[in-house]
């Protein structure tokens, strides 16, 4: 790896050369990863999360934040004891430690962008009732 100091390199990364993988925690949930630490990027990942129709994501927390944008379908989001219904073209703030879940009850796939700072990302699951 680079020397901290040192200046990033570009780097163009084709989105067909992404590959996507299932969240474990989440079942019909995978993520792509665009850019990372291992690309290079010195602060940020850039991920591509897919939610198909049906999915949902149980409560948990992230020791990061996490900001997102809504490239498509429209899904569920509980942040906290609020939950709002996201489309294409909305934004979010997730606060580190913030119980999250998400769920998709329409018939087509929701995708959202996430960037969160590099380093560790590790999901951890909420007591359910």
């Amino acid at each position: 790896m680079a020397d901290s100091d040192a200046t990033p390199e570009p780097v163009v990364k084709r989105g067909s050369d992404v590959e996507y993988a299932a969240v474990d925690a989440a079942e019909g949930m995978s993520r792509g990863v665009f850019l990372d630490e291992s690309d290079g990027a010195p602060n940020f990942a850039l991920r591509r999360f897919v939610l198909d129709p049906g999915a949902s994501v149980p409560e948990h927390t992230n020791e990061v934040e996490h900001e997102q944008y809504v490239l498509s379908g429209e899904y569920t989001v509980g942040i906290g004891e609020e939950e709002y219904t996201v489309s294409a073209g909305d934004a979010l703030l997730i606060p580190a430690g913030a119980v999250h879940r998400y769920e998709n009850p329409g018939e087509e796939e929701g995708a959202f962008v996430c960037v969160v700072p590099n380093g560790d990302d590790t999901i951890d699951l909420t007591e359910s009732e």
